[in-house]
């Protein structure tokens, strides 16, 4: 069973660092890309950074310069290395992996659970 754990959220000070990562573990043949969303109380989720299996990264406008995504192929990891961090921050972030599982081209997608960022003095 294929399955993506979120860890390393917490509460952090204004101007703070938090490091999220996402493990995906089961059978996995390869993962074509992996995304970090968050969705704040009453706001829709959005997209914060995504990878690609070639290493390309997109971000969004809000956390550019701020925020870094990283990705290690061998352990199908993502990480989320998260600097300067505001108030405006604060949701819970969910990591997102379209995922192949065998040598067929079809790509599935999977959720983790989710973890909570607050950034809060």
């Amino acid at each position: 069973q294929v399955q993506l754990a979120e860890s390393g959220g917490g509460l952090v000070q204004p101007g703070g660092s938090l490091r999220l990562s996402c493990a995906a573990s089961g059978s996995i043949f390869s993962i074509k890309t992996m995304t970090w969303y968050r969705q704040a109380p009453e706001k829709q989720r959005e997209l914060v950074a995504t990878i690609t299996s070639g290493g390309s990264t997109n971000y969004a406008d809000s956390v550019k310069g701020r925020f870094t995504i990283s990705r290690t192929n061998a352990e199908n990891t993502v990480y989320l290395q998260m600097n300067s961090l505001k108030p405006e921050d604060t949701a819970v972030y969910y990591c997102h992996g379209v995922l192949q599982l065998t040598r067929d081209l079809v790509f599935y997608s999977y959720w983790g659970q989710g973890t909570q960022v607050t950034v809060s003095s």
